[in-house]
């Protein structure tokens, strides 16, 4: 195991700069999620940690040694990718052996490291098998497995679970967490979605246009989003977002509806947007924010999402899951004060 960090990293392809000197550290042992839309920079992020990719500028040092000149094979890392990348040919202990071609252990002690490895997994049974009698999910414990069976200090994975069905993929997040918490490398995951970050993490990583938006745990970053990047991109469903005015002691909404917040570092007279997530919008909470009326029900359960038609804009907000609104009824919704957001509608930048 080792701890990883970035300094200043940057990536350019001819004049296009797509990373821009980021800096991370990963503790020995931490599982880190790097998440983020389309064309962030994650995968390009993780493909440099890996040697795949040339740096521009900056170092990435892993264990304390810099490796940015170093081969793949050198850097102590392990890669599981998208696809799997298993040969069709080859048994699943001959697929798992692959990771160990080049060492030079004894054979009995690489039967035994591959029988360990198999052991975890919960693969002994199917050691003897090919790749096409295997599930999906098996199929992709088999790539981990011939990376665990290295034993190397970093694991690094680029979206392992895109290619799966929803319910392998939340098997899978299951046994990938299981995993970490009985081996305790540190891990280092690519994904773009925020369930898998939410769910798996110590800390999350959110980036976009080649920049890191916030780091921190999922707590952290669904609870006090540093920009409304995160606040959207954060949680299922986004945040509301209002625009308004702050005039100093409170923010006057669209339909002059007026909501007071704590003291805000801002000038009175300043273009605002107040941000509450549905969760924190309960019908019936006497710090009332908004009124409206229901104009559309989507029912999960437990609890059903509503849709509420307001003078300051549409929002979802979140009701008992029995006796819901009607659509067509009055509401009015309300939010604890701290679990009100407040962000600066040019910058985007929190303010709360």
């Amino acid at each position: 195991m080792a701890n990883l960090a970035l300094r200043r990293l940057t990536k350019s392809y001819g004049t296009t700069e797509v990373l821009h000197g980021i800096s991370l550290d990963v503790a020995d042992g931490e599982f880190v999620v790097l998440v983020g839309p389309s064309g962030c920079g994650k995968s390009t992020t993780l493909r440099m940690i890996a040697g795949l990719e040339e740096t521009t500028s900056g170092i990435i040092e892993i264990g304390g040694r810099e490796v940015n000149n170093l081969e793949p094979k050198e850097r102590d890392i392990a890669m599981v990718f998208q696809n799997y990348a298993i040969y069709p040919h080859m048994s699943v202990k001959k697929n798992i052996a692959f990771g160990l071609r080049s060492s030079k252990m004894p054979k009995a002690d690489k039967e035994k490291r591959i029988l360990e490895v198999a052991s975890i997994l919960d693969m002994v049974p199917l050691l003897d098998r090919k790749p096409n009698a295997l599930s999906g999910g098996q199929r992709q414990r088999v790539a981990i497995g011939r990376a665990m069976v290295r034993d190397p200090a970093v694991f690094l994975f680029d979206e392992p679970l895109s290619n799966l069905d929803a319910q392998l993929r939340t098997q899978m997040r299951l046994e990938i967490k299981k995993l970490h918490q009985r081996v305790g490398n540190t891990i280092i995951f690519v994904t773009h979605d925020q369930v898998e970050a939410m769910t798996m993490a110590d800390r999350i990583v959110i980036m976009k246009d080649g920049y890191i938006q916030q780091v921190g745990t999922p707590a952290e970053v669904f609870h006090k989003p540093a920009n409304t990047f995160v606040a959207r991109f954060i949680g299922a469903p986004s945040m509301n977002l209002l625009d308004g005015i702050w005039d100093g002691e409170t923010i006057t909404l669209a339909g002059d509806q007026k909501v007071r917040v704590p003291a805000l570092q801002t000038a009175a007279g300043s273009k605002v947007l107040l941000g509450a997530r549905a969760d924190d919008l309960k019908a019936g909470n006497p710090n009332t924010v908004l009124s409206g009326k229901v104009m559309l029900r989507e029912p999960l359960g437990s609890e059903t999402l509503i849709y509420v038609d307001t003078a300051s804009g549409e929002i979802i907000a979140k009701a008992d899951g029995r006796t819901p609104p009607q659509v067509g009824d009055a509401v009015t919704l309300g939010a604890d004060p701290e679990n009100i957001h407040v962000f600066d509608a040019k910058t985007g930048e929190a303010l709360t």
